[in-house]
């Protein structure tokens, strides 16, 4: 070997040693941040001295099939947490046992109003609190539909502006995809746009979950688990109109709320060939169109009950057959083929409301009476209060085929909700466990500081080397000068 190609080797091997210790510092400092891969510088034997070293180019490590795994789980843990939030508005809207504001507690209290009504029926104070009772708890089964409507007209909502977010990071997914070759063909470091283009895929994936598919010239290809083509060289476009304020009546089969469309086709939000499978979008039309639905019947099936039974037959004797009874829908008598929506509807008979220029007396005497009658006869109220203990079927068959009373159908409803909001937790606990557990795998084989501190104390001694030698050579040549 001589001196030039020591000098040369020398030269090449700081070269090494410089780019390797960036390379390693931006590891380090990028430990924590989200899409970012490990690098590697890559070296290979110099062409020019035959044993000198040269760098070939940094080289992004990735493990495809753990990324497929920890997104899987965040489209799962994104999905779980939408649900968790509807069952946990619900639960709030409907209230629990121990609620007194709850429809079973407003059900409880208004029953005991009327015992102790017929204890004293001469009593304006306590025909007065009956009355305000029985408002009170028509206004717990309005609270819990306004509640739910409100729930319901959220998540139209956030399809909305998840529609937007998903268009505008598909499109930037396809800017990088056309960016990323022609700055690779020019010489250029397409890693960080990889980086990027990896936490755009991430978020696409937690509104629809999706399969990355890699293509020549680093591209990428992005397919939901549905069987919809989100990328495949342009970016699929999604369409979908925010109703805003919906009502109960409102569905996806009546044309009055909006569907999802992709590229002007329509896209299956429900049922077992479902499109969309997983991911936030999904829990948020499952929520709009099935669960919300699905939880206005329960509500409108306790508000049906409860004005049927003060509509029964000779209960009142009072009342002509085609007036309301104590509670109405709406100021009108139940209309079975319009029940959807009853829940807001409901209301107390204001002939009975004092709040509202009612005669409380009606209670004692009759919602129909002309005239207060005997003070002391108590029978009209203890037959109300006996009518929410007869035990009826219940619409639709919702708890079963058995019979029920009022308190067992609250409790019943209050059930319901509850179990929901409890399975939808452990759903909710299991999919932020799963993911916190891909994400630490996925951490485990990202960037190790410890080892790439032991790589920088490496190229430290290697550089160090490397110096030494220049420095001889330079003193080889100063003696060979002073000859």
């Amino acid at each position: 070997m001589n001196m030039t190609t020591a000098l040369n080797n020398a030269l090449g091997g700081l070269t090494a040693a410089s780019r390797g210790a960036a390379v390693v510092s931006g590891n380090i400092a990028n430990a924590l941040t989200p899409g970012y891969a490990r690098r590697s510088l890559e070296l290979a034997t110099s062409p020019i001295s035959g044993n000198g070293v040269r760098t070939v180019g940094v080289t992004r490590h990735q493990d495809p099939v753990l990324t497929a795994n920890r997104r899987d789980s965040d489209a799962n843990l994104a999905g779980a947490r939408a649900l968790l939030d509807f069952h946990t508005r619900l639960e709030k809207a409907v209230g629990s046992v121990d609620d007194p504001k709850s429809f079973a507690s407003r059900l409880t209290t208004f029953e005991n109003s009327l015992t102790t009504a017929a204890s004293l029926p001469d009593s304006k104070v306590r025909l007065d609190q009956a009355a305000r009772a029985a408002r009170d708890l028509a206004d717990s089964l309005n609270a819990a539909s306004e509640g739910l409507r409100q729930a319901r007209s959220d998540a139209d909502r956030t399809i909305g502006r998840q529609v937007d977010e998903l268009n505008q990071t598909l499109q930037d997914i396809e800017e990088l995809n056309n960016k990323i070759p022609s700055i690779r063909n020019s010489g250029g470091d397409i890693n960080a746009l990889l980086d990027q283009r990896q936490v755009l895929v991430d978020q696409v994936n937690e509104i629809i979950p999706v399969n990355v598919v890699a293509r020549e010239n680093d591209r990428v290809s992005l397919y939901s688990d549905g069987g919809l083509i989100l990328l495949e060289g342009q970016a699929a476009r999604f369409e979908f109109t925010t109703t805003g304020e919906t009502k109960p009546h409102m569905t996806l089969g009546n044309n009055l709320l909006s569907g999802l469309e992709m590229n002007g086709q329509a896209v299956r939000t429900s049922g077992d060939n479902a499109q969309l499978r997983g991911g936030s979008l999904a829990a948020q039309f499952r929520i709009r169109d099935e669960l919300a639905v699905d939880a206005q019947v329960h509500l409108d099936t306790a508000a049906r009950d409860l004005i049927e039974r003060f509509e029964t037959a000779g209960l009142d004797t009072t009342v002509a057959a085609t007036d309301p009874g104590l509670f109405t829908d709406d100021g009108n008598r139940l209309n079975p083929a319009a029940v959807t929506g009853l829940a807001a509807r409901i209301s107390l008979n204001a002939v009975v409301d004092p709040d509202d220029g009612g005669d409380s007396w009606k209670l004692r005497t009759g919602l129909g009476a002309a005239t207060p009658g005997d003070p002391g006869n108590a029978t009209q109220l203890r037959a109300f209060g006996a009518v929410l203990n007869d035990a009826r079927p219940v619409s639709g068959g919702l708890y079963g085929t058995g019979n029920m009373r009022a308190p067992e159908l609250a409790e019943a409803l209050l059930s319901k909700v509850g179990a929901d909001a409890h399975a939808a937790e452990e759903r909710m606990t299991f999919a932020r466990n799963a993911q916190l557990e891909m994400a630490k795998i996925e951490a485990e084989h990202g960037v190790d500081t410890d080892t790439e501190l032991q790589n920088l104390m490496q190229i430290e001694k290697t550089y160090a080397a490397n110096a030494r030698l220049i420095s001889t050579v330079d003193e080889m040549m100063d003696t060979l000068l002073r000859l």
